[in-house]
C-alpha cells in the first residue's frame, strides 16, 4: 500500500501548477469561462429566450439576463425533470441534486450535467486531495480508505417515463464516481446510498469499523453521530482505538469552530488535520489551501462564472452585480453563479466576504435568508458562531447544535433573541455562558451593540439548554435526517424555535 500511496500522491500534486495559474491570472480565466458558457448556452431554449447569440460582453449579459432565484428558475428545471432536454444546457441532464440547505418543507432540485460532475464536483474532490497532500507531503492518506458520510438517492417521481434521478449532491457524486475513486472510499455504495438514515448509520458503523480509515469527509453534525456510534459498538474510549491511522477530516456545509472541541474529544490526536471545503448542490466553490486557515481559495476553473451583489443592495429591484475584479475586502456579498449545468445568474442564497484578492480567498458568512434583523441588529451566522465559540471556550462547554430567533416586541415588553442550545458538555454556568455570548455579539456587531445599549431596543438573550437528542428528534420529525441536512442557525421568524419548543412541551 505504501507504493500506491506514493503514486497517487504524486499524481494528485501534478494539479497544483494549474491551480497556481488561475491564482495568478484570475480575471483571464473567468473571462474565458464566461465566453465559453454563453456560447454553450446559445442554442438552448433559455439562451434563445435571452438572446445569448448576440451577447458579446459582460455588460450585455447583465442587461439581458435578470438575477434568478430558485423560484424563478424552477419552471425550466421542472421541464428538465419531466424529460425535456436542451432547456438550460445543451448536453443531456438526467441527474438532479436535491438541495438540503435548509430545513424548510420545500425541496430544491438542482440540475447536474455531466460537465458539472466532471469539471466541477469531481475536480473539486481531486483538488481537495491535491491541495492537502501538497501541504502535507508525508501524508499516508492512500494507505487506507476515505470514509464518505453522504446522503441517498432515488428515482425521480415527477414522471415515470423520464429517466432522471435525484438525491443529495454527495449521493449523486458517489453514484457517478469513476472506478478508481470507488476503490479508495468506504463504505460500500449500497450502504452509502441507503435512504433510512438510522438504519444507514448502524450499517456504516458495522461495515467501516474493520476498515483502515485514514480520512473522513462529511458534515460535522452527522459525522459526530457516526463516530460516537462506532465507539459505542466497539466498546472503545475514542475513535483512534478503531482507526489508529486517521489523519484528516474534510468538512463543509456548517461552520466547524463550534464543533472543534467535540471532535478533539472524540479524536484525541494533536496532529489531526481539519480541512474545510465549500461545496453545495449548485457546485464546488472553495477549498482551504493553507494550514491552520479559515480562508477558502475560490476555485475559478470549475465551469462557474461568479458575480457578487453587496448584501445591502439585495432588496433593490434591480441590484447591480459586481465582477470578481470589482469586489472589496471585508464586505458582505451575496454570491451569484452561472454554471455548466445551466444555472444562469442564479442566487444560491449564500453570503461571503473576501479576505484576500490576490489570490481570491473567501469566508462564508451565512445565508441570505438565515439572519436575525428584527430590530436593525443584522446578526449573521458568522457573528453567532463566533460568539458561541467564545462562550464555549470561557465556560468549558461543548455544543452539539443551536438555533436562534427574535423575540418580537409586545406591549410593555422589549424585544430580544431566544436561543435553543444542545450541549454535549454543559457550561460551568449557563448564566456566564449567556453573558459571554451577549458580550461577544456586541463586540463583533456594532448594530447589535447599539440596540443592546441600556436595553434600549433589545434585552439580553434568553437561552434554553435542551437535552441531548433534541435536534436529532426535531430533524427526524421533519424528515431531514442525515446527508447534508443541517439545522438553521438563525432565522428571522420564530417558525423553527416555536416548533422545537412545542415538540419539547409535547414530549
Amino acid at each position: 500500500m505504501g507504493l500506491i500511496n506514493s503514486i497517487l500522491t504524486w499524481v494528485m500534486k501534478k494539479r497544483i501548477h494549474q491551480i497556481e495559474l488561475f491564482m495568478k491570472y484570475p480575471h483571464d480565466v473567468q473571462d474565458e469561462l464566461f465566453k465559453k458558457l454563453v456560447q454553450n448556452g446559445e442554442t438552448t431554449q433559455f439562451g434563445t429566450q435571452f438572446g445569448f447569440r448576440d451577447i458579446q460582453t459582460y455588460a450585455q449579459y447583465q442587461e439581458r439576463v435578470p438575477i434568478f432565484t430558485y423560484e424563478k428558475m424552477f419552471p425550466y428545471i421542472q421541464r428538465l425533470m419531466r424529460g425535456e432536454q436542451n432547456i438550460l444546457w445543451p448536453s443531456e441532464i438526467k441527474w438532479f441534486s436535491k438541495s438540503s440547505g435548509t430545513t424548510s418543507q420545500r425541496s430544491k432540485f438542482i440540475p447536474v450535467s455531466q460537465e458539472a460532475l466532471e469539471e466541477c464536483h469531481f475536480k473539486g474532490g481531486k483538488d481537495l486531495i491535491s491541495i492537502y497532500v501538497n501541504n502535507y507531503p508525508d501524508s499516508k492518506l492512500f494507505d487506507g480508505k476515505g470514509l464518505a458520510v453522504g446522503g441517498s438517492h432515488q428515482i425521480n417521481e415527477y414522471d415515470s417515463s423520464a429517466s432522471s434521478f435525484y438525491g443529495d449532491v454527495s449521493a449523486v457524486i458517489m453514484q457517478n464516481l469513476p472506478p478508481w475513486a470507488q476503490f479508495i472510499r468506504t463504505p460500500s455504495l449500497e450502504t452509502a446510498l441507503m435512504g433510512n438514515w438510522e438504519e444507514k448509520i448502524e450499517k456504516m458503523a458495522a461495515e467501516t469499523a474493520e476498515v483502515n480509515v485514514t480520512n473522513i469527509a462529511g458534515v460535522p453534525t452527522w459525522t459526530v453521530l457516526l463516530i460516537q456510534r462506532i465507539v459505542e459498538l466497539q466498546k472503545k474510549n475514542h475513535i483512534l482505538e478503531v482507526w489508529p491511522n486517521l489523519e484528516a477530516f474534510f468538512h463543509g456545509a456548517v461552520a466547524f469552530k463550534p464543533y472543534r472541541n467535540l471532535f478533539e474529544s472524540l479524536i484525541p490526536k494533536s496532529d489531526m488535520h481539519y480541512w474545510e471545503t465549500y461545496n453545495a448542490s449548485e457546485g464546488f466553490f472553495g477549498i482551504q489551501d493553507q494550514k491552520d486557515s479559515e480562508e477558502l481559495l475560490l476555485m475559478l476553473d470549475y465551469g462557474i462564472f461568479y458575480e457578487f451583489i453587496p448584501v445591502e443592495s439585495m432588496d433593490e429591484e434591480n441590484p447591480r452585480a459586481l465582477r470578481l475584479s470589482e469586489v472589496e475586502l471585508g464586505k458582505n456579498y451575496a454570491m451569484i453563479i452561472s454554471t455548466n449545468a445551466g444555472l444562469w445568474r442564479y442566487n444560491i442564497g449564500d453570503t461571503v466576504k473576501f479576505t484576500s484578492v490576490n489570490p481570491y480567498r473567501i469566508k462564508i458568512t451565512g445565508r441570505t435568508k438565515h439572519f436575525i434583523n428584527a430590530f436593525g441588529e443584522e446578526i449573521i451566522i458568522e457573528n453567532a458562531e463566533a460568539a458561541v465559540t467564545k462562550a464555549c471556550q470561557h465556560t468549558n462547554a461543548i455544543i452539539d447544535n443551536f438555533t436562534a430567533a427574535p423575540v418580537f416586541l409586545e406591549k410593555g415588553k422589549r424585544g430580544g433573541h431566544e436561543w435553543i442550545i444542545e450541549f454535549k458538555v454543559q457550561p460551568k454556568s449557563l448564566h456566564d455562558f449567556t453573558r459571554i455570548l451577549d458580550e461577544s455579539l456586541r463586540q463583533v456587531n456594532s448594530d447589535y451593540d447599539a440596540k443592546r445599549k441600556h436595553d434600549l431596543a433589545l434585552v439580553g438573550p434568553k437561552i434554553h439548554s435542551v437535552k441531548e437528542g433534541t435536534f436529532y428528534n426535531w430533524m427526524k420529525r421533519r424528515g431531514k435526517l442525515g446527508g447534508q441536512n443541517k439545522v438553521p442557525r438563525l432565522f428571522n421568524s420564530r417558525e423553527y424555535v416555536d416548533d422545537i419548543l412545542k415538540m419539547i412541551a409535547e414530549s
